[in-house]
């Protein structure tokens, strides 16, 4: 293993000693493997620009329907209100 060296605040660190017992270095490896999965999950999903498309045109349909007076924040105001 490679050693590598990170800053933390110095709450943070008294904080740390006040748990001896964890072992820390295993803590930031774990998290650091479990963000590199993340990154690496996304980073392999190719953008899909015909789902984009179709997404959009489904987007637009749906619009248009509403005919540009409907709000969101106003008719969950309505339906927060009938619930009280």
């Amino acid at each position: 293993m490679k050693p590598i060296s990170m800053r933390i605040d110095d709450e943070t660190k008294a904080r740390m000693e006040a748990h001896p017992d964890i072992n820390w270095s295993e803590i930031v490896r774990r998290a650091i493997k479990e963000r590199l999965e993340i990154e690496e999950s996304l980073r392999a999903k190719k953008f899909d620009h015909a789902r984009a498309l179709r997404a959009t045109k489904t987007m637009t349909r749906l619009r248009a329907k509403t005919s540009g007076k409907w709000n969101g924040a106003e008719e969950i105001r309505k339906w927060r209100a009938l619930r009280k």
